[in-house]
Formats: C-alpha cells, structure tokens, sequence
C-alpha cells in the first residue's frame, strides 16, 4: 500500500450489491490513481489517491463471509473502481457486506444493481424475450379477439405491457 504522510485518509463512497457467486462493491472514486486493492479471505482493503482532488481514500472492511482471494477482481474506469468479490461459498445469500451490523456513512446499497436473487420466480428481463418470442407464436390473427374500433398497434402495446407486469410481479 502507497502512503502518503502529507495527505489526509478519508473513507471513499462506496455502493454494493449481493450476486450468487460474487459480491460487488463499487468505490466512487474520478480519475483514480495509485489503486490498492487487497483481498484476504475475511477482509477487504481498498486505497487510491484522486486525479480530480488529490485527496488519499482508504478503506478496509470486515466481510460479512469469506471470499475467494484468487478469483476476485477489480477493474479501474474513469468515474470508479469495482471490485468483484468471489463467495468461498457460491449460494450463499450476505444480508449485508460487512461482519458486523455497524452502519457505515460511506457505504450504501446499489438498488440499481440489486436483484433477489434468491427468490427463483424473479428472473431478468431476458426471460421477457423468449416469453414474447413464445407468444407470438401462439396462434394467429384469426386467434384474437375482434375489437370493434380498437387500434391493433394500442392492443399490441396493452397485451405487451400486461406480459411484462406479470414476468416483474
């Protein structure tokens, strides 16, 4: 790890989120330089300087379970760092990233990023399009209803948008 005497320590904003096999944790970090990130089987530890105002970030955490040091990564970019944590245990559900039920002001949830993954009947979207791809080859025109005065292409979208709330809820 690069030290810097001369610069304060601060914690870098970080969001996470939970997959079968891997836990992402992404630091909010512009222009990083100077990237450490360390694996260990219970503890993850995280440092950088920032290009945008030279300021020194440091994180360690406690892990909520133990990971695969040699199979998890990062991958620098302009804006961040995200680090993909492999599971020692692949399946295994983590209620939250760190071991302990402290909150952290620096860390939050990626609700963006988020997925019960656990719960089987949520699938992605991509199951959408084989169900579209199957619906339309389900019969004919002479198969629907006749709509006096409907538009076929406001139907279309209707039947479209019932298909997708029954595959999300």
């Amino acid at each position: 790890m690069i030290i810097y005497p001369h610069i304060k320590l601060h914690p870098a904003t970080a969001k996470w989120y939970d997959r079968r096999d891997c836990v992402f944790i992404e630091f909010l970090v512009e222009d990083s330089k100077d990237v450490n990130v360390n694996f260990e089987k219970s503890k993850f530890g995280f440092s950088c300087l920032s290009g945008t105002d030279n300021m020194k970030y440091s994180n360690e955490i406690d892990l909520f379970d133990s990971i695969d040091q040699d199979g998890s990564k990062h991958r620098r970019t302009d804006r961040s760092i995200l680090c993909c944590l492999r599971k020692a245990e692949s399946g295994k559900s983590w209620p939250r990233l760190t071991k302990d039920k402290a909150k952290l002001n620096w860390l939050s949830v990626d609700f963006n990023n988020w997925k019960d993954w656990e719960d089987d009947s949520d699938e992605d979207l991509s199951n959408y399009d084989r169900f579209s791809e199957m619906m339309g080859n389900v019969g004919g025109e002479d198969d629907l209803p006749d709509l006096d005065g409907a538009d076929d292409v406001r139907f279309n979208s209707f039947f479209i948008c019932i298909i997708k709330f029954s595959l999300i809820g």
